[in-house]
Order: structure tokens, then sequence, then C-alpha cells
């Protein structure tokens, strides 16, 4: 995969036939362009070793992508075109600010979700349920698929790891090759929705891709999980961990956000599909609703915890008395602070590097170097697999960039395998490196390594998958409205 990805790099820089520049300037291989590329370059490499050193991934993208449209701009005014940079750049903030209201609202959402103990209690369930370790393998992989659909994969993955970490507590062989189950699901669960990973989400927000299109990647996504889920089963034990008990108490509106949250969700698609308007406009509706609904549980939080509370009087339970005074009003913004404002700004940073590099030239550089070839199919199979060291997020926002003259079947193709491409490697998602952080000394690089000829088998099998069930869709161009 290095080995890929250096011969990439240096097709980047030495290719004769892919030299035409985005901007008016072709800086491809000038000073400024080449000190911008080693720039990003090594921000990305600060990215990859943030469970090393401890550097939260968004500092080294934030700075690198200031240095590269300062060089820009420098460059374009020592040719007397001032201006044009600080347009371009407001183009590609505008395309950021879109995705980032729209992640905000969504990771609001789960925020709230998680105060009000959703998570928890499901967790609690399954802990109490006392399945077998074959069993909880299963549960964790299918629910972190599901959850993963609408959550972001990481938040899927965390609370996956919770359950199995409490139940199994000390089997590192067990944790391990249960984790890299759920990150292999949580990356499949988010290939066949828009709202299930940011690159889906990306390709929905460009227009290319109708809202039930992306349906069709299910079958795939479900066999990406299923290939390596089975054969990884096989190596599961048939025994059963020691019960727990464990209770845990929805707070009050939990069940009333989460249908929130699903209204939010279908206001969003419908602003879309039926009245053309950005997605984005519906998620923000959305979240005045919430902050409505965030009022309500206020104004009655007193009269609620009076009834609540004189009910314990009556019990004689004085501990519940006790916690209820120990109850903090739901705040919504206190929701949007929680926010993964890291992620938010990494995403920030990564676009506008991109964006940068691609003003210069080397994205088209890049798209005649993969696309140019005439065989998309290889071009999206490479990149998929090089999300598995690039994080997918630069890699969907250069492919969106180039935007290739592709068939929907390929779009979709793409999508697919930026999506679950990240799962070869424990570095190549956000779910992965969380739970390296969450299972420390239990998952890890060599462990989740361990596994990846397997996944990579689920990986060839969910692309040999789509390109039957959707050959038709290979011969649909152009955008939804355009047939």
């Amino acid at each position: 995969m290095k080995q890929s990805v250096l011969v990439l790099l240096l097709c980047l820089l030495f290719s004769p036939t892919v030299l035409a520049a985005t901007g008016s300037l072709n800086l491809t291989l000038s000073p400024i362009g080449i000190i911008s590329l080693v720039l990003f370059v090594l921000a990305y490499v600060l990215v990859m070793l943030e469970e090393k050193i401890h550097l939260r991934k968004s500092k080294p993208v934030l700075v690198a992508a200031g240095i590269i449209w300062a060089l820009i701009a420098w460059r374009y005014m020592q040719d007397g075109i001032p201006g044009v940079t600080a347009d371009a750049f407001r183009h590609t903030l505008l395309e950021f600010a879109e995705l980032m209201l729209f992640l905000l609202v969504a990771m609001t959402y789960i925020s709230a979700l998680e105060e009000r103990r959703l998570f928890d209690a499901l967790r609690a369930w399954m802990i109490r349920r006392g399945f077998s370790y074959r069993t909880l393998f299963w549960i964790s992989g299918v629910l972190a698929f599901g959850i993963s659909s609408f959550a972001n994969n990481m938040t899927t993955a965390m609370l996956m790891c919770a359950v199995v970490m409490k139940v199994a507590e000390g089997d590192k062989r067990f944790i391990n090759l249960t984790c890299v189950n759920i990150v292999v699901a949580a990356n499949a669960g988010g290939a066949f929705i828009p709202f299930g990973d940011i690159t889906t989400l990306m390709v929905w927000q460009a227009g290319i891709i109708t809202f039930n299109e992306f349906f069709t990647l299910f079958i795939p996504a479900v066999v990406n999980y299923l290939v390596p889920a089975i054969i990884m089963s096989l190596f599961v034990e048939r025994r059963y961990p020691a019960a727990l008990q464990e209770d845990v108490e929805l707070k009050r509106g939990a069940l009333r956000i989460l249908t929130l949250f699903l209204t939010t969700i279908a206001i969003a698609v419908l602003y879309h599909s039926w009245l053309d308007l950005p997605p984005v406009l519906g998620m923000m509706t959305g979240l005045g609703l919430l902050q409505f609904f965030g009022f309500f549980l206020r104004k009655t939080l007193p009269g609620s915890l009076a009834r609540k509370r004189a009910m314990a009087e009556r019990e004689g339970d004085m501990e519940r008395v006790r916690a209820l005074g120990q109850i903090v009003p739901f705040d919504v913004f206190s929701r949007i602070a929680r926010a993964e404002w890291d992620t938010l700004l990494f995403f920030y940073g990564v676009v506008m590097c991109v964006g940068g590099l691609g003003y210069i030239g080397y994205l088209e550089m890049l798209s005649t170097s993969l696309y140019g070839g005439g065989n998309p199919t290889l071009a999206n199979v490479v990149l998929g697999l090089m999300s598995s060291v690039v994080d997918n997020i630069p890699v969907m926002f250069a492919v969106l960039t180039m935007h290739p003259e592709m068939s929907h079947g390929q779009w979709l193709l793409i999508t697919l395998t930026a999506g679950v491409g990240g799962s070869l490697l424990s570095i190549g998602s956000a779910a992965g490196v969380a739970l390296m952080g969450q299972a420390r000394g239990y998952y890890t690089f060599a462990g989740h390594l361990k596994w990846a000829p397997v996944i990579l088998l689920g990986y060839a099998a969910s692309v040999a998958t789509h390109l039957y069930l959707n050959a038709e869709l290979f011969q649909i161009f152009g955008s939804p409205g355009g047939h």
C-alpha cells in the first residue's frame, strides 16, 4: 500500500501528460506547488501519528491550509492577478460550510441522545442478557452496522466497544477480534445511506447521486461486512462471560429526541428531493425543533422532578431522591459545544488543503493519471484501497473536485470503496483510531493487520457484488435531474 501511494505521488510530480492547472496559473511544478504538496504530506503524517504523539488531528491541517492558500495568493499577486485566489477560497469555503453545518446538527443530536442515556441503556440491555461470546460478536457487529447508518461510525464503534470491554473484561484475544469486526461493520453500515458517513454525505450534497440510489449499495455493504465476519466468527470460542447486572434509566425525553432526529433527517431529504433545496436547510430546521423541545424540557422539569420526588419519598427510596436532586436541565447549546469539534476542524483543514492543491493544479493531474486511462473501475478500487492509509474525506473531496465523467454506477462505486476501504487498517478510519485509544492494549494496529487479508476479501466481494447487481446504473450519466 505504501508503494502504491509513492507511485501515485511520483505520477503527480513527474507525469508529463497531466500538467493542466485548475487556476489560471500552472503551479504544479513550481516551488510554491511543491512546498504546498510537501506541507500537506507532512501535516498528514502528523494526523496519522495522532495516537502516538497525542496531537489533535485538526492542528496540523489547519496550519497547512493557511500556509498553502497564503503561498498561492502571494504567487498570484506577484503575477499581477490579485483577488482571484480569494474567490477560489470562498468557493471552497462555501462547500465546507454546508457540510459542516449538516454534520454539526447530526453530532448535536447524537450528543443529546448520549446525554439522555439512550446508548447507555442499549449497552446495559446487552450486558444483562448474558450472551455467549459468539452471540456477542454477532450482535455487536450487526448493531454497529445498523446504528452507523444514522450515527457516525466513531460513536457507534465506541458504544459497541464499551459493551465488549465490559462483558469480556481481560480477554484480549476476543476483544481484539470483536473490535476488528465492529470497525468493519461500522464502516460498512455507513456506506449505503447519505447520512452514514461524511463521504456519502459529500456525494449526496454534490447532487451527483439521488437519495434512493444510495440504497443500491445496501447489499454490497452487507457483503463487505458479512464475508470477514463469518470467517472471523469461526475463531470465536463458544463460551459465556460472567453475568453482569447493570440498570440504566433513560432520561426524560430520550425517545422523543430520537423521534425528532429521524424527523429532521426526513425533512432534509424532502427539502432536497422535492424542493431542490440544500439538505443543510432541513437539518438546521431540525436543530430549531430540538431547541424548542429543549425549552419544553427545561420549563417542565420542576414539575416532573416534584412528581418523581414525591413518589420516591412515598416508597422510601432515599437514594433516588438524592439522584433527582442532581439532575441538570437539558441544554441544547451544551450539546452543540460537545460536538466533535476536532473532527469538524480537521474536516475544514482537509477540505481547504485539498482545495488549495486543486487550485494549484494537482487534482487535475491526479484525475488525468487515474481516470484518463479509460478504466474508472480500477481507479475507484485503487482510491478505496488508498483510503486505508489516507483518510477517506480528502480522497472523496479530491474525486468530487476532479469531477471525472463517470456513470452513476461508478460514483456509487467510489462511494462504497472510500467508505469501506478504511477497514483494511486500524488507522484507516475514525472508528479504528478511536478504538485503538479506547481499547488500548487490547485492540492494536498489529492485531487488526492480522485480519487484513480477510477484510480485503470482503472488500473485493462487495465491489464484485455492486458491479453485478447494479450493472444498469453504469449506463446512467449526468446529474439526477438529467435522466
